[in-house]
């Protein structure tokens, strides 16, 4: 079974970390002061503020979603985007599901690649409408742009091919992304060398599996191949439960919210502890009888980083397309 690159080039990151420390011994420590710890199982079925026909147009939804699922915080002084959505104030990721899910409604057919290839900014902005600006909104419709165009050239216009042209495989849709779309191409380089993270290929075919159960368009008898997925709040988390730990200078810079270049060496480094903290406390767990795969684990560390305990220290701030 092939498998993804993503373990091996963050352990060889990880072993030469200088601004970021983790290992399997931190792990330990974690898991002895909580011996009774529960693992969620994964949520299986329409996550809230989704669209959700049970037909593959769900899968297209998806698949723009997580096109565009990256980078929400505001700048210092500017307002945080939000949405309102039946009478509910969101932000964030949900806001970003509301406002696609409100464009299906509104009949604004954002799965279609023909809609995406032509897509406006006024279009665009008309769709994100709410308090604030979304950051990063060129990228994001330069992104659209680009999936629908890719989708039209090489997938006769929908992400359904692409499906099916992986084999309902979740490493090689995964890699199938990560080569066609450039969006996608989540691949950093650290002292010369290439780091692969794809953390929102990654992501949709978790949102894939768990959409449909597992099932239909859904259907990757490998999920448990994929690694947690490195974005800006799991990291936040594994601080706080003392598996992932900064150098001084580092946490001085997170903790003020400096910006923390993307690329930069220690944004590297923090991204790739992220995956192998994960993976050191999936092996721990599996070691002590309690076995559960890496999207499970990333699932429940994103919870835990909604909650206002998890937040006591900032998360790091790098503005990119990738998380």
């Amino acid at each position: 079974m092939s498998v993804l690159p993503v373990l091996s080039s963050c352990r060889s990151v990880v072993e030469r970390s200088r601004f970021v420390h983790v290992d399997p011994l931190t792990v330990s420590r974690f898991l002895d002061s909580r011996p009774h710890l529960l693992i969620p199982p994964l949520h299986v079925g329409p996550a809230p503020y989704h669209y959700f026909d049970g037909t593959g147009i769900t899968a297209e939804w998806l698949f723009v979603v997580d096109t565009i699922n990256h980078c929400f915080w505001p700048d210092i002084g500017s307002p945080r985007w939000e949405v309102s959505y039946r009478e509910e104030l969101l932000s964030g990721y949900w806001a970003l599901a509301a406002s696609l899910k409100r464009a299906m409604e509104e009949g604004v057919a954002v799965h279609r690649a023909e809609t995406l290839a032509t897509l406006d900014g006024e279009t665009l902005a008309s769709i994100f409408r709410g308090r604030g600006t979304i950051p990063l909104f060129r990228e994001r419709l330069e992104n659209l742009r680009d999936a629908g165009r890719i989708l039209l050239e090489r997938f006769q216009g929908s992400f359904l091919h692409l499906l099916e042209e992986s084999g309902y495989s979740a490493v090689e849709l995964v890699q199938l992304l990560a080569t066609t779309f450039p969006s996608f191409r989540d691949i950093a380089l650290y002292q010369g060398e290439a780091v692969h993270f794809y953390k929102r290929a990654q992501l949709l075919v978790m949102d894939l599996w768990c959409t449909f159960g597992a099932a239909s368009w859904g259907r990757f008898a490998d999920i448990a191949a994929l690694t947690a997925f490195a974005d800006y709040k799991l990291p936040q988390v594994l601080r706080h439960l003392g598996i992932l730990s900064y150098a001084p200078d580092l946490a001085e810079r997170i903790d003020s919210l400096i910006p923390v270049p993307a690329g930069s060496p220690e944004e590297v480094e923090i991204r790739a502890a992220t995956i192998w903290g994960v993976e050191w406390l999936r092996q721990a767990l599996v070691a002590r009888g309690d076995p559960a795969i890496s999207a499970q684990l990333d699932n429940w560390l994103w919870t835990l980083g909604q909650e206002d305990t998890y937040r006591q220290k900032p998360y790091h701030r790098t503005r990119t397309i990738y998380y």
